[in-house]
């Protein structure tokens, strides 16, 4: 926000707020670029991502990339918590809809997967690659762990080793996917849901 300051006919201070358009239009060009990134590591891996290749893809000039994001690291760990974000909102509407309905959320998780897994699976594979890249470079992990520690604080569970249980299925059901020739449905993958969810 920007103040904008006067004194009226009067000789009184008065005072404005006006939107800033320059840090906006910032936020946009931040956000278009993390698009571009990702669009980039679908297309290519992480090791295609450059400074050059994200900037072509958004259809900027370098020096937008590098003015936004002064190293590699700073964008990879920018679009690593866009990932983060997405999907934690994702799962919260998810867990929001199961509730609504009075379900356990098999079936919502099992719609979600399927989608990773289908329609998304590049965008699925680009995420696992950050989060893999992550094992490597420790500056990376706080990021890539963030969607679990927002998942972990929005579900309410007693059995926190169950909970973790759930949790590593689910992450072993993407990667199966990811290398199956054929992605699952979402009936395929609802019984094996269903069995994570129950208590045991």
């Amino acid at each position: 926000m920007v103040l904008l300051v006067w004194r009226d006919a009067c000789g009184a201070e008065r005072v404005k707020t006006q939107p800033d358009g320059r840090k906006a239009r910032g936020e946009r060009r931040r956000a278009e670029l993390i698009e571009a990134a990702l669009r980039v590591i679908e297309r290519d891996g992480v090791t295609g991502v450059t400074h050059r290749t994200v900037a072509a893809e958004a259809g900027v000039p370098t020096t937008s990339t590098t003015y936004h994001f002064a190293s590699l690291d700073d964008l990879l760990l920018a679009t690593l918590i866009s990932c983060a974000r997405d999907m934690a909102t994702e799962v919260y509407w998810m867990i929001d809809r199961a509730r609504s309905r009075g379900s356990r959320g098999a079936e919502e998780v099992a719609a979600l997967l399927a989608e990773a897994l289908g329609p998304r699976r590049g965008r699925t594979m680009a995420e696992y690659e950050l989060y893999l890249l992550a094992a490597r470079r420790p500056e990376l992990r706080p990021a890539a762990r963030r969607w679990l520690d927002v998942l972990t604080s929005m579900v309410r569970h007693d059995d926190e080793v169950a909970f973790r249980v759930f949790l590593a299925g689910i992450d072993g059901l993407l990667v199966q996917g990811l290398i199956d020739d054929e992605p699952p449905s979402a009936e395929e993958l609802r019984p094996v849901v269903d069995y994570l969810l129950k208590p045991h």
